[in-house]
């Protein structure tokens, strides 16, 4: 086994005037080290297109997960998708990234614009196979992974950006393949690249896109643990018991909490050193510990956090604001969203007092679902987390 994993990300706009989006992504984990990732894209636009391509996407995941040949998935395509009552058809492109055992990805795709692989920040030629399957001429591919491998799989929307508009041909391959080779030295996450990749074909259509158009970028990285210490024990003799399992893990070490950090200092033998620098008015400031880094509040700040993970998961939109501050919140967003991998969380049960006046807004059971919702946004993002109670 090698210490590489998959991050997944995408994004999608819609035709202009449609509420429903015509592409769709399905994603589905086989196990830790193999996922299937599917972009199948409807004909047409609207509700039509939209029932098109989430069959079509989760038939494909679905009977793959299961072990079945793409012989089978692609008759169960054919015999399931609705016909077109105007056009006769029933028509839905796709394709298929199939990472297994984080070692190697098969490709297969069916008349969507050619995955883009960059590797080493340049475009990598792989070879493609040319198969016919019920009637259906789709391209194969196996190509052998390598940390930092950038896999941009598209809908038709993305090249024909801008037609009319902004080109008179589209967006060509050539021209999104440069766009690609000159944002994937920056390090983004494949969820940011696919945002900067979709909402740079939005603004080519003039913010009105002719046509749904959606990116799916799978990144190949090093898996990278983090730790994150939220609250102090229910009991003050698990103290040390909890501080020695938490700094015993590797990876970076995050603290939270007013309480919980004088423990960790006290622990370390180390000063606590609080900054009075507020970045945000909304979020408290940070402190600092020789030896972990990162100290902030607690509640407040990881309220803030969970706040940024919902919108990661949805548009993105808050990304230009916390990708940028310095404060606790924008801080702990980007090593667990952008950094980590693997994330263990060290709650602790301990009920603050200062929780317990009924003005505050603030209670026990409001920190437990803290965690619980930001751990599901965070799985949601395709890490591995761990949640330990003390």
């Amino acid at each position: 086994m090698n210490n590489l994993c998959a991050d997944i990300g995408y994004k999608s706009v819609n035709h202009y005037g449609e509420q429903l989006c015509g592409d769709h992504v399905d994603i589905v984990e086989q196990n830790d080290s193999s996922v299937i990732v599917v972009l199948a894209d409807g004909l047409g636009s609207g509700v039509k297109a939209s029932i098109l391509s989430t069959l079509t996407s989760t038939i494909i995941s679905t009977m793959m997960a299961e072990g079945l040949s793409l012989e089978d998935c692609v008759g169960t395509i054919a015999a399931t998708l609705p016909v077109c009552s105007v056009r006769g058809v029933a028509y839905s492109t796709f394709t298929i990234i199939h990472i297994i055992n984080n070692e190697r990805a098969e490709i297969i795709q069916y008349d969507n614009p050619h995955v883009i692989l960059i590797r080493d920040f340049a475009n990598y030629d792989y070879p493609k196979t040319e198969t016919t399957i019920g009637g259906k001429q789709i391209f194969k591919s196996v190509v052998t992974l390598k940390e930092n491998d950038i896999f941009v799989a598209m809908s038709d929307g993305c090249p024909h950006a801008g037609i009319g508009v902004a080109y008179n041909f589209g967006w060509q391959r050539e021209d999104i393949i440069s766009f690609m080779e000159s944002i994937a030295p920056a390090g983004y996450t494949a969820k940011t690249l696919s945002t900067i990749l979709v909402d740079e074909c939005d603004k080519l259509y003039g913010h009105k896109p002719g046509d749904d158009a959606t990116a799916c970028v799978v990144r190949i990285r090093k898996r990278e643990p983090m730790n994150i210490l939220f609250g102090p024990p229910a009991s003050r003799d698990d103290n040390d018991r909890m501080m020695s399992l938490f700094f015993s893990k590797e990876g970076k070490h995050i603290v939270c909490g007013g309480t919980t950090s004088t423990i960790a200092a006290k622990y370390l033998g180390k000063p606590l050193r609080p900054t009075l620098n507020f970045e945000e008015s909304d979020v408290p400031p940070i402190a600092e510990i020789e030896g972990v880094d990162l100290v902030t509040e607690g509640v407040i700040t990881i309220n803030k956090v969970l706040e940024n993970a919902k919108d990661y998961l949805k548009d993105n939109e808050s990304y230009a604001h916390w990708s940028l501050k310095r404060d606790g919140a924008s801080l702990i967003s980007r090593l667990l969203f952008e950094e980590a991998t693997d994330i263990n969380f060290f709650v602790g049960r301990a009920i603050n007092p200062a929780h317990q006046n009924p003005d505050l807004p603030i209670n026990f059971s409001i920190k437990m679902n803290l965690v619980k919702e930001l751990s599901e946004c965070l799985r949601k993002m395709g890490k591995r987390i761990k949640v330990s109670y003390f």
